[in-house]
Order: structure tokens, then sequence, then C-alpha cells
């Protein structure tokens, strides 16, 4: 059973999908440092969701106190399962749940937020459903950077398999990464910033 860890919705249950869906949730383990390292950043954020799967890591940040989240995914069973999850959290006016091609142009993403996003995280899938290896991460922070999706201060936070290597783009820094087995978690903001 999944709960949520912290904050205003502390300890209720998240509906999760069949195991057969090839949706992972993120771990209790990296949930929770994860939201140790952002503390600072979530009270008042809007946060961009992407890959959202069941909404787990959006849920989170609301829970904790981000304004608004945007929750995209491409699968529209995943996406059912956000709104039910939204719904049973009493967080629907927080939350607001898109289909969308992510590999694709993001400008779109703008209409949700003119201000940008405080704080973006991606959780691409790994593999695909014959279990060979894909590489969304730098493809995804690309579209990011060039739909102009950052609010001024904003952050980037991309999860990826620790055998999926990539340059960080000339805009940003990264300014942490943390390891947990198979998975990193990068930070990245605008040098602009730095």
């Amino acid at each position: 059973m999944i709960r949520i860890i912290a904050g205003n919705r502390k300890n209720r249950r998240v509906l999760s999908l069949p195991m057969s869906h090839h949706v992972k949730p993120i771990s209790v383990r990296m949930r929770k440092s994860l939201f140790d390292i952002l503390r600072p950043y979530i009270t008042g954020s809007i946060f961009l969701d992407l890959y959202a799967g069941i909404g787990l890591v959006g849920l989170e940040a609301l829970s904790r106190g981000s304004s608004k989240v945007v929750f995209v995914d491409n699968d529209k069973q995943c996406l059912d399962t956000i709104k039910k999850n939204l719904k049973n959290l009493e967080l629907e006016e927080s939350g607001v749940v898109v289909k969308g091609n992510i590999l694709e142009n993001l400008n779109w993403l703008s209409y949700y937020s003119q201000d940008g996003y405080d704080i973006v995280y991606m959780g691409p899938p790994y593999r695909d459903k014959d279990n060979n290896p894909l590489s969304y991460s730098l493809k995804t922070i690309q579209s990011v950077l060039k739909a102009n999706l950052l609010s001024e201060y904003g952050i980037i936070i991309s999860q990826h398999h620790i055998k999926e290597k990539f340059e960080t783009p000339e805009e940003l820094v990264k300014f942490r990464t943390e390891k947990y087995g198979d998975t990193l978690i990068d930070f990245f903001k605008p040098k602009k910033n730095v």
C-alpha cells in the first residue's frame, strides 16, 4: 500500500496500478530524500510533474505545500489514476492533469503557468515494454529549456537509470546528485542563478 509520507495529507493512501502496467512508483526512501532536499523550494511553488505515472511525486508536493501541480503523462490509465488520487486526497483544486507527449514540443505547458514552473520533476521510464533501455532525460530537459518553462529561480530534477549518461546542457549547472541503487537523481539550475 502506498501512502503520502508527510505534510497535510500524511499517511493518506494513494491508488496505484497493477504491476502488469509497467509503472514503477518512486520508492519511499527516494521520495523522502527528494523532499528533504526540496524543503526550501516547496512552499507555494508551482510544480510540474513530467512522466507523472500515478502522480506520487506531485501529490507529495501538494501535501507538503506546493500551491499547484501540473501532472503530465501520455497514458490514459495513469491520468485516470491521478484524477482519482486528487479526488480521494481532496486536492482537485490544486492539481491539473494533462495528457501529452513529453518528447515533443512543450510550449503548450506555459498555458498552465504563465510565469513558469518553480520545480520541474521528470521521472521517465528506464525501459520499454520489451526491456530495452530508454534515454529520455536529456531530450526532456532540452524540451523544457526550449519551451522556457522555468520560473526565474526554477530548478529541474531528473530521475534516471545510472547507466543513462548525458552532459549537462550549457544553460544549466548540476548542483547536486543523489544515488539510490541503480537510480540517480540530478538537480539542475540555470547558470544565471549560480
